[in-house]
């Protein structure tokens, strides 16, 4: 994967976003959040987007925006990976050693095994998460950013994603608001089960910035 955008050429942000950060984004459903942000940049040199799916997967499922919205991103030079585990992602033979401006997580879910306000489904998003923080650590820059976009009502509030963090040695850096208009063209899928393709009602919600506790306060904060 190239360098980052040379500092020669002009920025370009969409709302948390700058064409000279190497971004990561896991856990794309159609690639339309990776779409808009390439297609805001005017590049997606700097990109890599992964799918937990299989590129046939992703394909079937997403099949009205899908083929669009991943030939476009290859053609800008966004680097595009299927069947990433966020959880062993740091361990992916293509992003090993690689290190990032920005992890970007939208709306993450562990599938619909029970129902959202049961307590093992909220253990199950919770180990998700805390697992996606872990992989995230290993993989950002000194300066770098975690984000992770996620409800803030009942029950989604009891997953507890600040506390999580911590556990792994984030702080919140900022609590933004998330408006799906920001990012044109963005669509949140369900993305498992018959209904995968729909979208859902996002309701309230936010996107939680987190970055590396510098080691020392880490240290005293674990004793």
């Amino acid at each position: 994967m190239g360098e980052a955008i040379a500092d020669t050429e002009q920025e370009k942000r969409v709302v948390h976003y700058s064409s000279k950060q190497k971004i990561l984004l896991v856990g794309e459903g159609n690639f339309s959040f990776a779409s808009c942000l390439a297609k805001g940049f005017g590049s997606a040199k700097n990109m890599v987007a992964a799918s937990l799916d299989s590129r046939e997967s992703v394909l079937a499922k997403y099949s009205n925006a899908a083929p669009r919205n991943l030939t476009e991103l290859e053609d800008m030079g966004c680097v595009i990976l299927h069947e990433v585990d966020v959880h062993t992602m740091s361990q992916h033979p293509l992003l090993l050693d690689q290190l990032f401006d920005r992890i970007v997580f939208n709306f993450p879910h562990a599938g619909f095994v029970f129902m959202e306000n049961q307590k093992s489904q909220i253990k199950l998003h919770q180990d998700l998460v805390r697992r996606f923080f872990n992989s995230a650590c290993e993989m950002l820059k000194g300066s770098g950013e975690v984000h992770v976009t996620h409800k803030t009502s009942h029950p989604f509030s009891k997953w507890e994603i600040v506390k999580l963090a911590e556990e792994v040695g984030l702080c919140l850096v900022e609590e933004a608001s998330f408006s799906r208009g920001d990012y044109p063209g963005y669509l949140n899928k369900r993305g498992s089960g018959k209904k995968c393709n729909r979208t859902f009602p996002i309701g309230l919600c936010s996107t939680y910035k987190f970055a590396k506790l510098p080691l020392l306060e880490f240290s005293q904060t674990t004793l």
